[in-house]
This record gives C-alpha cells, structure tokens and sequence, in this order.
C-alpha cells in the first residue's frame, strides 16, 4: 500500500528538498557532533539551536514494529527505525510481509512518490 501524501511547510521544506533528491536528511550538531533525528530543533547531545542537515547513510535496523490492518487494504508495516548515525525515525517497511519484519533487521531507505505529495522516506529490507 502507498504511504499518504505529505506536503511541506516552512519547517520542512529542507527536508523534502533532499528526499527529492533521493537522499536521507538528518541533524548534526556543528557544536558537539551528535546527531539527531530530522524534526530535532536543538541538538540532544549539548542543546545548542539550530543543528545543521547533513546525509545519513540510509541504513539501519528495525527497533520495534506494527502492523496495521485496515479493512479492504492489505497490511501496512510501520516501524521504528535506529539509523546507522544513532537516531530513530519512524517510517513505513516496504517490500516484506508483516511477518518478515523482525527486531535487528537490517533496513535500507528508499523513497516513494505519492502523486500530489512529497517524496517520503520508507525502509526495505537491506538484504532484498
């Protein structure tokens, strides 16, 4: 099942700006280093405002999953991502059955386009 159509605002137009260039935004402090998941607006290592975005590498692991069922649709997987970086995103798993989905499974970002909408990131199976 497609994921929802998002549109940006001020807050998020950086974000979308990368996800339609197929890439993965996260937060990084220019203080400490720490990173921090996209929504943060201050950095959780040292609290300094305004971290900066820079790339994740788009990989990480399952923490904790849902399966939603929805009468008439087929079953979506919604997940908690912890990115290679340290950060958790919560993001929608494509390309395995609900009961594929594993704690410590191994994830790769990909994006979809929902026509109307932004390009959201959603995570497939790395080794798939």
């Amino acid at each position: 099942m497609p994921v929802g159509i998002v549109h940006r605002d001020a807050a998020t137009a950086e974000f979308f700006d990368g996800t339609a260039r197929g890439e993965l935004l996260i937060r990084r402090c220019d203080q400490c280093g720490a990173f921090a998941a996209p929504q943060a607006r201050t950095c959780p290592g040292c609290a300094s405002p305004e971290p900066s975005w820079t790339p994740a590498a788009g990989t990480g692991l399952v923490v904790s999953w849902s399966v939603v069922h929805t009468k008439g649709a087929p079953p979506i997987v919604v997940a908690i991502v912890e990115l290679d970086e340290g950060p958790w995103l919560q993001a929608q798993i494509t390309g395995a059955a609900p009961e594929d989905v594993y704690g410590g499974m191994p994830v790769r970002v990909a994006f979809e386009r929902p026509e109307g909408g932004e390009a959201i990131p959603v995570f497939r199976p790395a080794n798939g």
